[in-house]
């Protein structure tokens, strides 16, 4: 009797103490859900009606920013500049704005130079941030990246700067000039040195000028709007007719192999330029009786046949750290041999637009003291024509002339064990005839 009894006593107990425990766990589980989570504070519709959808078809980047400086709203790009990390806006001088503006409603902007996220080059990102208040208690910060916009300024004004210096000298020349056959009018013998030396300077104003039209135009026009097959041998014959007085004068050979039966699918002028610069370039800068070839073949690819055309020289070469700038604007390897040679600084240039325009490239191949040897790689009239052909019947395929070429690999240096089909070196070119000193 008295065992019954201690047995239903403790299951009274054991009753009570399971109800106590439930209705613990079932008030501690609405507390729980009726707290806020990380989670729900930026999906709860906090913002303004229709402020969402504004910010996300924006260009800048936007951050929404609350009373606490908790980021509400912040768009992918805000996140790539690395201006919001772990829910908190990262960069000081925009939450200090932020804060001021939140304390007076002014809006308010800056340009900043930011430390760039994942290099160790120190390179800034240059950003134009605006600060506005968004409702009674929300800020709203978008962000503007004009990094490419000051490359490009840049640029422009260094463009701008290497053209009045160029056009300065030419034309400085010539009024000095002017004013020396002026005072030497009683003089026949200086009065014809002068004036001689007045048409070279104006040979290489003109040059200069013309050089600039045909640079801004390769780079301005479509050249395969009027493109046609373009014969290689006859692209090398214009080229070689070009330098023909200023090889014959520096008793320079030239000679050139393989370019029968090849085609080249693009605007013949352009491609004439583009090649006659290279060749020019050769001449100018080889030694007196030395040699300049040009070499032509076709190099199959998977996307479409290249046509490979190589200009060879024995002149005095490019250093390592100059062959990375030989194709900029304006820049010289030897700036007191172009002003002997009359150059611009701009044939390179104008080749390497050419090519990229026609869905090609051009590489270089140089050592000093041994010579270069220049690369032009461009789309095999077929192939391009064909390619074009199916691209204008494939509604889905945005890819273009301009990717043909990207297969293309780059010169192998002389004295490699394995040179690649696609190697700029002379040798792996077909032989060239014997060499014809030019009259």
């Amino acid at each position: 009797m008295d065992v019954n009894a201690a047995v239903a006593a403790v299951a009274a107990i054991a009753g009570v103490l399971t109800g106590v425990i439930a209705m613990l766990a079932v008030r501690f589980s609405e507390r729980e859900q009726r707290r806020p989570t990380r989670t729900s504070l930026h999906t709860d519709p906090v913002l303004p009606p229709g402020v969402d959808t504004v910010l996300s078809v924006l260009r800048s980047s936007a951050v929404v920013l609350d009373e606490a400086d908790a980021v509400v709203k912040a768009s992918s790009a805000a996140y790539a500049l690395g201006l919001v990390r772990g829910g908190k806006l990262a960069v000081e001088p925009m939450l200090k704005m932020a804060r001021d503006t939140r304390r007076d409603g002014e809006i308010r902007q800056v340009e900043l130079d930011l430390p760039r996220r994942g290099t160790g080059r120190g390179e800034a990102l240059a950003v134009s941030a605006r600060v506005a208040p968004l409702g009674s208690r929300l800020v709203l910060l978008l962000v503007e990246d004009l990094t490419e916009a000051r490359r490009i300024e840049a640029v422009r004004r260094d463009f701008v700067a290497n053209v009045s210096h160029e056009l300065k000298t030419p034309v400085g020349a010539l009024s000095l000039l002017s004013e020396a056959v002026m005072d030497a009018s009683d003089d026949p013998e200086a009065v014809e040195r002068f004036a001689g030396r007045m048409q070279i300077e104006a040979t290489r104003l003109t040059n200069l000028v013309q050089e600039l039209i045909d640079l801004s135009r390769v780079q301005n026009d479509d050249p395969l709007e009027d493109a046609e097959p373009v014969r290689v041998d006859e692209l090398v014959a214009e080229a070689i007719d070009r330098c023909r007085h200023a090889a014959g004068t520096k008793e320079i050979t030239m000679a050139a192999a393989g370019a029968d039966d090849l085609r080249i699918w693009g605007n013949r002028g352009q491609l004439a330029a583009a090649l006659g610069n290279l060749v020019e370039n050769a001449v100018n800068y080889s030694p007196a009786r030395t040699r300049v070839g040009i070499a032509a073949r076709t190099v199959v690819q998977p996307g479409g046949d290249l046509i490979e055309i190589a200009v060879t020289d024995q002149g005095i070469g490019i250093s390592e750290k100059d062959k990375e700038r030989v194709f900029e604007r304006f820049y010289r390897v030897d700036p007191a041999r172009s002003r002997a040679t009359g150059g611009t600084g701009l044939g390179l240039a104008i080749v390497k637009h050419v090519a990229a325009s026609h869905g090609g490239e051009v590489t270089v191949w140089s050592a000093e003291g041994q010579g270069s040897t220049f690369t032009l790689r461009l789309p095999e009239a077929r192939a391009a024509r064909d390619r074009a052909h199916r691209m204008s019947h494939r509604d889905d395929d945005t890819e273009g002339l301009d990717g043909e070429a990207g297969g293309a690999s780059h010169p192998t240096p002389h004295g490699s064990a394995d040179p690649s089909p696609h190697s700029s070196d002379p040798s792996a070119y077909a032989t060239l005839p014997s060499p014809e000193v030019l009259p």
